[in-house]
């Protein structure tokens, strides 16, 4: 059984950073593609950030280029550097084998944590 365990939000005032981790287990994560996703009140679940081992890719939505930073050892981590009130959401992160062109869709993705929430206010 695939099982994801997401951790590491809070929060924090605008420009400040926060590190999210992923926990994955029952595979291993040279052989899916990891995305973190967020979800705002009112608004739909957007891809954020995803990452893929065997295809040595990486992925960035523009409203977090240049912000935010993915990365895996033996779990994914996302880093948020300059956070805004607009990234406040709650983050999840997910496995799956999507196809490339649609690598953000939440509709590639068949596991799921349980999300984190993030708080960017003063």
């Amino acid at each position: 059984e695939v099982q994801l365990q997401a951790s590491g939000g809070g929060l924090v005032k605008p420009g400040g950073s926060l590190r999210l981790s992923c926990v994955v287990s029952g595979i291993t994560l040279d052989d899916v593609t990891i995305g973190w996703f967020r979800q705002a009140p009112g608004k739909e679940r957007e891809g954020v950030s995803v990452i893929s081992r065997r295809e040595s890719s990486t992925f960035y939505a523009d409203s977090v280029k240049g912000r935010f930073t993915i990365s895996s050892d033996d779990a994914v981590h996302l880093q948020m550097n300059n956070l805004r009130p607009e990234d406040t959401a709650v983050y999840y992160c997910a496995a799956g084998r999507p196809i490339l062109s649609a690598i953000s869709s939440p509709l590639g993705y068949g596991n799921w944590g349980q999300g984190t929430q993030v708080t960017v206010s003063s």
